[in-house]
């Protein structure tokens, strides 16, 4: 059913990594029920040159080791003390660089993504809350049921993985836009830096 992606993919440059992960499907299996969503958002980040990224520089801490391993570990990590956020270690290991999932259109197991994201079914969601289902961060871990408990799980594995194909589900190629990243204003140079990419 899923054509996954595989360590290779992952052990290379973020950008490249970041940039290629557009319009792949993040999929989670929770009790045996998937929920995919398509990749539409997406932020690099790197600890050697880049002042927002957790691990700069090259700095290893409980919260970051994490980052220290080999490309195509998951890095979770909570803000506000309220929202989780989904990160994809990449690169080789100890070259501390990640990708942060910022959004993504769920294509698979969306009545089981909107009572995780607002307890609710489908059929019940205001035309508010389908356009905010999960274009954000802390949304799409809601809505996909990511929390702590995915840290550091292996991407090759059953419990999350990205695919770059989903049978019975087409594939839609969409120009690629870039920006700088959002909310890092404190990062020095590397607020400028144009390592968002997005559809």
């Amino acid at each position: 059913m899923f054509n996954k992606v595989l360590r290779n993919f992952y052990n290379r440059g973020a950008l490249e990594v970041a940039k290629e992960l557009i319009g792949k499907y993040l999929v989670v299996n929770i009790d045996n029920t998937y929920i995919a969503g398509r990749i539409t958002e997406i932020e690099a980040y790197r600890g050697d040159n880049d002042k927002a990224c957790h691990a700069y520089p090259l700095k290893k801490t409980k919260r970051t080791e994490i980052m220290f391993k080999e490309g195509g570990f998951a890095y979770v990590y909570l803000i506000y003390g309220m929202y989780y956020c989904f990160n994809i270690v990449v690169e080789e290991e100890n070259s501390p660089c990640a990708v942060l999932i910022r959004g993504v259109d769920i294509v698979l197991g969306k009545e089981e993504a909107s009572r995780l994201r607002y307890g609710k079914g489908l059929g019940e969601l205001s035309k508010y809350q389908v356009k905010n289902f999960s274009d954000g961060p802390g949304k799409l871990c809601k809505a996909m049921g990511i929390d702590k408990n995915f840290n550091a799980l292996d991407m090759l594995g059953d419990k999350i993985f990205v695919a770059d194909k989903i049978e019975g589900i087409e594939n839609i190629a969409i120009p690629i836009k870039t920006s700088k990243r959002i909310g890092i204003d404190y990062a020095e140079e590397a607020k400028d830096f144009l390592w968002r990419f997005y559809v």
